[in-house]
């Protein structure tokens, strides 16, 4: 798939880069190496197939930057995967960990592959399959994986014991987001949606607005969409009025029943022919009236073309590289509140770096004490965020650069790297 050079993520993600980078005023060979990853891995996947072909993937996994400590980031199983995308989602999770002050760095990895038309034996193949190629660059202490687009813990399950069989003992810090019984963390499930949640109450009450009843439209129905539809009225007192994936989209200006939509979509495959609403498109999801949008979907969603039609007060963005260059200038203008990204969505990479912990020490936190933590680290990297903003005079995204860039540069020029 030929991405175009103005939605190319990595190209967003540098040209990003590079607006912080001028406003800090970062030393030129500084800027340059932290504008591409350290290394990367590609590699060639033979499968067998349950009919007896075989069938060949590729793969990837990028490092983008190791300064602050072991890389971190998921893995992504899709059809149309790019090496360009890896590298920018690698990017933003440097970018990720820093501006959430946790001790690593970012990473990411991907496949090549259509997993909706694979059966369970033919993933478990692929999965290890890609462990033994890229096996040999991860580990606790150097490289970390963890769930994404399309995979799963029973997924991770299934790396960390081939990466256990090439090591010839059980390391269960080598993967994230892994079953209960394997050593995962309580809370790890609803992570990323709960940090956007508690990253939407600080911008409420910054910015005035009563999160009791106000409105939320949720573009992309996977997990961290689906989280967000349970955990927008149990935290906030939202109204979920909309919600989309990749088959449509529907509309109850009334309310939507999170719960009863979640059956739905287990049962039909997608959120479309909900009892009670209106068949909208993903498009006209994003341009609805409501106080709260949450792109949980997948990159350049919102571009120049639509972005001036966004109505929302917050676009509380949970999935990676949503919303254009063009599309943020023109969103941060008409004074729509970006929660960028890697501050908004950075609750998974964080109970992720709790899961990595205990897994160190053997020894396991209750839901509730993982839930506090994460409450306090989010808290924390938003008024960061803020703070930067109205220091710098400039939007969200550019703060959470700022912040995030200073303390990657500040550990790079420690370790005497420039």
């Amino acid at each position: 798939m030929t991405v175009n050079e103005e939605l190319n993520p990595f190209v967003i993600a540098q040209t990003q880069l590079d607006t912080a980078a001028e406003i800090m005023q970062l030393e030129p060979a500084l800027h340059e190496l932290l504008r591409w990853p350290i290394r990367e891995l590609h590699v060639t996947l033979p499968v067998k197939m349950d009919d007896g072909s075989t069938e060949i993937f590729h793969g990837f996994r990028v490092q983008y930057n190791d300064a602050r400590g072991p890389t971190k980031g998921g893995l992504r199983f899709h059809p149309h995967e790019t090496i360009d995308t890896v590298r920018a989602l690698a990017a933003w999770m440097t970018w990720k960990t820093s501006v959430m002050d946790i001790p690593l760095g970012g990473g990411k990895g991907g496949i090549i592959c259509n997993p909706k038309v694979m059966s369970p034996g033919e993933l478990e193949r692929l999965s290890r399959a890609y462990i033994r190629q890229v096996g040999r660059i991860l580990g606790e202490d150097m490289d970390v994986p963890a769930p994404d687009v399309y995979t799963t813990p029973q997924i991770m399950a299934w790396m960390m014991d081939e990466y256990a069989f090439m090591r010839g003992h059980n390391v269960p810090g080598v993967i994230t987001g892994k079953p209960l019984p394997l050593g995962g963390s309580a809370g790890r499930g609803d992570a990323t949606a709960r940090g956007g949640m508690y990253c939407i109450r600080e911008a409420a009450q910054q910015l005035g607005i009563k999160t009791e009843g106000a409105t939320m439209a949720i573009q992309g129905f996977g997990n961290a969409g689906q989280y967000a539809a349970v955990l927008g009225p149990a935290l906030l007192g939202v109204k979920i009025v909309a919600a989309s994936d990749s088959k449509g989209g529907i509309y109850n200006p009334q309310g939507l029943d999170p719960d009863a939509l979640i059956a739905h979509k287990a049962d039909t495959g997608s959120v479309v022919n909900f009892a009670g609403t209106d068949a909208i498109t993903n498009e006209e999801l994003l341009e609805l009236d409501v106080n709260i949008l949450v792109p949980a979907a997948l990159e350049n969603q919102i571009t120049a073309d639509n972005a001036t039609n966004i109505k929302a007060k917050i676009s509380a963005e949970l999935a990676n590289g949503p919303t254009t260059l063009e599309a943020d200038q023109i969103l941060h203008e008409n004074g729509v509140y970006i929660l960028p990204d890697f501050l908004c969505n950075a609750g998974g990479v964080t109970v992720s770096y709790f899961e990595q912990v205990q897994n160190a020490y053997g020894y396991y936190w209750k839901e509730a004490q993982v839930h506090e933590l994460l409450n306090e680290k989010m808290t924390a990297a938003f008024q960061s965020v803020a703070q930067t903003a109205k220091e710098y005079q400039v939007n969200n995204r550019v703060a959470a650069y700022i912040v995030a860039v200073g303390r990657v540069a500040e550990a790079c020029k420690l370790r005497g790297w420039v």
